[in-house]
C-alpha cells in the first residue's frame, strides 16, 4: 500500500521522482523518501522525511544531483511514522538501497538472525530486512543478490533496488504487489502504479508474480526468480497524464463524483446489443451454453467493491434468476469455502491489485474454480489471473475514496446480469426494458449532480452529528452499506448501515434527537414498508434524511432522485450520498482526498 517510483537515464532524477511521488501519494502519505546515484560519483544520496511528499521536497537539496533512483512514499505497517522508518532503507556500508511494497511475513525471524551475527538495525520496519540481505550476498551479480534474497523471504512484495557497486541499473522483483516497467527513450521507469509514468511513457510492461527485471537506461530484461528468461511484451496505456489532473475542481473526490456520467456512458459504449436486447461482454470467455449451466454466482471484493458486489448479486438474481451473493473476499479465503463447479465467482477490485481479492483468485484457481474479474485498471494481476472479466472504464481514480469508480462497477454488474438473464429466461420486452434504464443512467446522474447545492447545505445542518445511522430494505441496504462507509472514511464521523426490516430487533434502541437516520426509500414494492420504517423512528423523536423517488412526508428532509427501473435505481440512490460525504467532511476541515490511516489500493493482507 505504498508508491514507488524509479528512474534511470539521462536526466537529472530528482525532479522526476518527486514528480512520481506526488501522483503516487494517494497509495501513502506518512512518509517519503528518495535515493539516487550517478555513474560519475561512488556512492548513494538519500533524503528521507516523515509527512507528505511537499515535506519531503523541502529537504531535498537544491544540487542533488543523479539520473538514476528510486522513491517512496509509505503506508505504515511496521513501525510509526518517522524519518528513520521511511524508505529507502541502506545497509550498514550505504551501499544499498531497496523501497518496497508489501509485507515480509517471516522478517522478525530473520532479523533475529542478522542481529545475532552483528547486523544493527536502525528501523523497525520489515523492508530493513531485505537491504541487509542483499548486502551480506556473496552473489556476484547484483540481479543474483536479489534473487538470493527474495528466495528466502516470505510474504509480499515489489521491490526496487540500486546498489552502488552497479550504477548502471536498477534491479526490480514483484510478489504480491505491483510492478510496472515503463518503457522510453534512452530512458527506463519503474513504479507502484502507471499513474506516475503517464507523464513520460505511455508503453508499459507489468511484472507477474515470482517475476524481475534489470533496468538500463537504454533497455531492460525480465526473469523468474529462478533466473529463466520471460518475454514481455510492452503494452500501451489508455489513460493519459491529464486524467490525472483535477481539472479547475478543488479536491480530486470532486472531480470524480462529477466525472460520473461520463464514465458510465463510456462502461456502455459498445456494449449495448438492441437487436437481441442484451449486450456484448466478448471478455467473459464464457459462451451461451457455458452460461446455461451456472447454478450460482458469488463475488468476492473488499470495502467498496464488496458492496458494489452486493447490488451486483441482486441484480443477477432478480434479472437471470440465478441464486447470488457477495462476501467479503478477505474472509472466504480463510474459511477453507466449498468450491462448486456450476458456481460462478466473480473478483470484484478497482485496482485489480487488492490483495485479499487477488489471493481469493489464486485459491480458486487453484480448485479449478471458473473465475471472472471486475476491475477498472487493464493488465492488472486480477485481470491477469481471471478466466475473463470485464473492464469497467472509470477511468483513474486519484482520491482514496472511490466514487466513479463503484458506480461504473454497479453498472457493469448490471451488463453482466442481462447477459446472464438473456442467455436464460429474461424475456426480449425486459431485456429491452433495461437498457432503456442503462441509456438513461447518464443524463439522471448529471440531474442529481445538478442538485449539489441543496445537498451541502443539508451536510452542514447534519455535519455535528457524532454519529449517523443508515437504513435501506432488500436494493435499499447495499446503498446504505456504501453511504455509511463513505461518510465515515472522509468524515470520520462514526456511521453504521443497518436493513431498516431489523430496526426492531435493537437498533431502535439508540434512536434520539442526537442520532440522525439517512434512509434509503426507494419508489418500488417495499415503499409503504420502508415508510412504517420511518414511522418508527420519527416516534422516537430520530431526525430523518430520506434519499427517495418523491418527498416523504415523515422525513426532515428528502433528497429526490431520478426514478428508472427498480433493478437500476440503487446505481443512482448512492450518487447524492457521495456528495453528502464529501460536503460533511468540507465543512469540517478534512483532508478529503487523503482521508487518514487509509490508502488507495490495498496491496497488504
Amino acid at each position: 500500500m505504498c508508491g514507488i517510483v524509479g528512474y534511470i537515464g539521462r536526466r537529472e532524477v530528482a525532479p522526476l521522482l518527486l514528480e512520481g511521488l506526488q501522483r503516487l501519494e494517494y497509495r501513502g502519505y506518512d512518509s517519503a523518501g528518495i535515493a539516487v546515484m550517478s555513474p560519475k560519483a561512488a556512492g548513494l544520496k538519500t533524503v528521507k522525511a516523515k509527512g507528505r511528499v511537499r515535506d519531503l521536497e523541502a529537504k531535498v537539496p537544491a544540487r542533488f544531483k543523479g539520473t538514476t533512483g528510486i522513491a517512496h512514499t509509505r503506508w505504515a505497517t511496521h513501525g510509526a511514522p518517522s524519518d528513520v522508518n521511511a524508505h529507502p532503507h541502506l545497509d550498514a556500508e550505504g551501499k544499498v538501497a531497496v523501497v518496497h511494497n508489501g509485507i515480509i511475513d517471516n522478517a522478525g525471524e530473520l532479523r533475529r538472525k542478522l542481529e545475532a551475527e552483528g547486523v544493527e538495525f536502525l528501523s523497525e520496519t520489515d523492508t530493513e530486512v531485505l537491504t541487509h540481505l542483499i548486502a551480506r550476498s556473496q552473489a556476484v551479480k547484483l540481479e543474483d543478490k536479489v534473487r538470493e534474497t527474495v528466495r528466502i523471504i516470505e510474504g509480499t512484495y515489489g521491490i526496487a533496488v540500486l546498489h552502488a557497486d552497479f550504477p548502471d541499473r536498477i534491479v526490480v522483483a514483484r510478489n504480491g504487489s505491483p510492478v510496472v516497467l515503463g518503457i522510453g527513450e534512452k530512458e527506463m521507469f519503474v513504479a507502484s502504479d502507471i499513474a506516475a509514468l503517464v507523464t513520460h511513457t505511455r508503453q508499459i510492461v507489468t511484472l507477474d508474480d515470482g517475476e524481475m527485471a534489470t533496468l538500463k537506461a537504454d533497455d531492460f530484461r525480465t526473469y523468474t526468480t529462478e533466473g529463466t528468461r520471460t518475454t514481455a511484451e510492452p503494452t500501451t496505456v489508455e489513460w493519459e497524464a491529464a486524467s490525472y489532473d483535477m481539472g479547475g475542481h478543488d479536491t480530486y473526490m470532486h472531480k470524480e463524483i462529477h466525472e460520473q456520467a461520463e464514465a458510465v456512458d463510456r462502461v456502455l459504449r459498445g456494449r449495448i446489443d438492441d437487436r437481441f436486447s442484451t449486450v456484448r461482454l466478448g471478455g467473459l470467455n464464457l459462451d451461451a451454453r457455458e452460461a446455461r449451466r451456472i447454478r450460482r454466482v458469488k463475488i468476492l471484493g473488499c470495502g467498496t467493491s464488496y458492496h458494489a458486489g452486493m447490488i451486483g448479486a441482486q441484480m443477477i438474481e432478480e434479472l437471470a434468476r440465478i441464486p447470488a451473493d457477495a462476501e467479503p473476499a478477505s474472509e472466504f479465503r480463510y474459511r477453507n469455502a466449498v468450491v462448486d463447479p456450476d458456481t460462478l465467482y466473480v473478483a470484484v477490485s478497482q485496482s485489480g491489485e487488492t490483495y485479499d481479492v487477488l489471493a481469493a483468485v489464486q485459491e480458486l484457481k487453484r480448485k479449478g474454480a471458473r473465475v471472472l474479474g471486475v476491475v477498472n485498471v487493464v493488465g492488472s494481476a486480477i485481470a491477469r489471473e481471471a478466466n475473463g472479466g470485464m473492464y469497467v472504464h472509470a477511468g483513474p481514480e486519484v482520491c482514496v475514496v472511490s466514487t466513479k469508480c463503484f458506480t461504473n462497477t454497479t453498472v457493469a454488474f448490471a451488463l453482466l446480469a442481462l447477459h446472464l438473464g438473456r442467455t436464460r429466461d429474461l424475456s426480449v420486452s425486459d431485456g429491452k426494458r433495461i437498457i432503456e434504464g442503462l441509456r438513461r443512467l447518464p443524463g439522471q446522474i448529471t440531474e442529481i449532480l445538478e442538485r449539489e447545492e441543496e445537498i451541502r447545505k443539508l451536510a452542514l445542518q447534519y455535519a455535528e452529528a457524532r454519529s449517523m445511522l443508515f437504513i435501506g430494505r432488500v436494493r435499499g441496504y447495499p446503498v446504505a452499506r456504501e453511504a455509511s462507509l463513505k461518510l465515515k472514511e472522509v468524515s470520520y464521523i462514526h456511521a453504521e448501515a443497518y436493513p431498516a426490516s431489523e430496526l426492531k430487533h435493537g437498533p431502535l434502541a439508540l434512536i434520539e434527537p442526537a442520532l440522525p437516520t439517512v434512509a434509503i426509500v426507494p419508489d418500488d414494492d417495499l415503499l409503504e414498508k420502508n415508510r412504517a420504517a420511518l414511522e418508527e423512528i420519527k416516534a422516537r423523536s430520530g431526525p430523518i434524511m430520506a434519499v427517495a423517488h418523491r418527498e416523504q412526508e415523515k422525513a426532515d428532509h428528502t433528497i429526490v432522485v431520478p426514478k428508472n427501473e427498480n433493478e437500476l435505481d440503487p446505481i443512482l440512490m448512492g450518487i447524492p450520498l457521495q456528495l453528502l460525504a464529501y460536503h460533511t467532511a468540507l465543512a469540517l476541515g478534512r483532508d478529503i482526498d487523503k482521508p487518514r490511516n487509509l490508502a488507495k489500493s490495498v496491496t497488504v493482507e
